[in-house]
């Protein structure tokens, strides 16, 4: 079986929203390197678009939880590029918050932002890539927090569960020319993460991952990647997890931690 380069996007048109920092940046960076032509969107133009040397993406400013706007994205993306073969709905995220006393507008503006936008940019999208002979993926970044709830993210909870119900339903409905599949996120290292899991870049929460590390954007790249290219051709309505083995029962820590005591203070032994 002869499968070429897997990774050669040559040719191919990307849309990445929330794609001027952090993972969506790192995101668009993997697929401008792969040969994509590259579409990112956020509420302000950076100073810095992501690129390498000889190829930068393409900026547009948008406010993807505006159907208006979503369509306009898409609009904007198949005018420059004259397709439209991937989109990457990444922008989302959601300070923690108390259930008890949040207000109904942060509610409404979390499920906006992690549920709502992704569903307006690929009803756009969908209907770009239907007529295309190669049709088209969406890649939806979900959390986690959608499987394994955590205190203080009710809403953002609720929202990415949603996100993983859309991704299996959209799946169902626009196959076979449009495959939606989706990447559950565990904590990836950014700078933004920082005020989340501490000035030691997570070391502590290592611990308590199998892999003994917190994600990278890179990590969360590769796999928009493979979901996107030819080798995921099969692939559809899929949850791939990109959470390093997700988190060791609370059960078992509490159990393990004496035997842990004495060594480098991590609850599995080095490879």
């Amino acid at each position: 079986m002869d499968i070429g380069n897997p990774i050669d996007l040559a040719g191919r048109a990307v849309i990445v929203t929330g794609g001027t920092k952090g993972i969506g940046a790192v995101i668009a960076e993997a697929f401008l390197a792969a040969g994509a032509d590259v579409l990112v969107c956020g509420r302000g133009e950076p100073p810095e678009l992501p690129g390498n040397d000889t190829r930068r993406a393409h900026f547009r400013s948008a406010d993807v939880r505006d159907p208006a706007a979503a369509a306009s994205l898409v609009d904007e993306a198949a005018h420059r590029f004259g397709r439209l073969d991937v989109l990457v709905n990444n922008a989302g995220g959601s300070p923690d918050s108390d259930a008890a006393t949040v207000s109904p507008r942060f509610v409404e503006k979390i499920v906006a932002l992690n549920l709502l936008a992704p569903f307006y940019v690929s009803q756009a999208a969908n209907l770009v890539m239907r007529e295309q002979d190669t049709g088209g993926s969406i890649v939806n970044i979900g959390s986690v927090s959608a499987h394994d709830p955590q205190p203080g993210t009710a809403a953002y909870t609720a929202a990415k569960a949603g996100l993983l119900a859309l991704t299996r339903a959209l799946a169902l409905e626009w196959a076979p020319k449009v495959r939606v599949n989706h990447i559950t996120t565990g904590p990836v290292r950014t700078e933004s993460a920082t005020s989340v899991y501490g000035e030691d870049g997570g070391a502590a929460l290592a611990g308590v991952i199998p892999m003994r590390r917190m994600a990278t954007p890179d990590d969360v790249a590769r796999a928009c990647l493979y979901l996107a290219g030819d080798l995921a051709s099969y692939v559809n309505g899929a949850d791939l997890a990109v959470h390093g083995g997700g988190e060791v029962p609370a059960r078992f820590l509490a159990t393990a931690r004496d035997a842990a005591a004495g060594t480098d203070g991590h609850l599995f032994s080095s490879p």
